[in-house]
């Protein structure tokens, strides 16, 4: 998996884990939404972006981090 689709995937799990939609969680962060949905059609993906995200939901971007989608062996990039 891409680094910025396992991104994306853990700001929807995020977002499921607290019953929000992409739509909600974007509005709590102040990221907008397009930022969101489009990640995975990029290459990259801004540490304020995740930033944002984490500051939004009161967690820390270790915590954000803390995930299996994030072992070595998932990554392919």
């Amino acid at each position: 998996m891409r680094l910025v689709d396992a991104v994306y995937e853990r700001i929807v799990e995020l977002a499921k884990s607290r019953d929000m939609t992409i739509n909600a969680l974007a509005n709590t962060c102040g990221v907008p939404r397009p930022t969101i949905v489009t990640m995975t059609r990029s290459t990259t993906v801004k540490l304020s972006t995740i930033y944002g995200i984490c500051d939004g939901l009161g967690i820390s971007l270790q915590e954000f981090f803390n995930s299996p989608l994030f072992d070595f062996a998932n990554i392919i990039d």
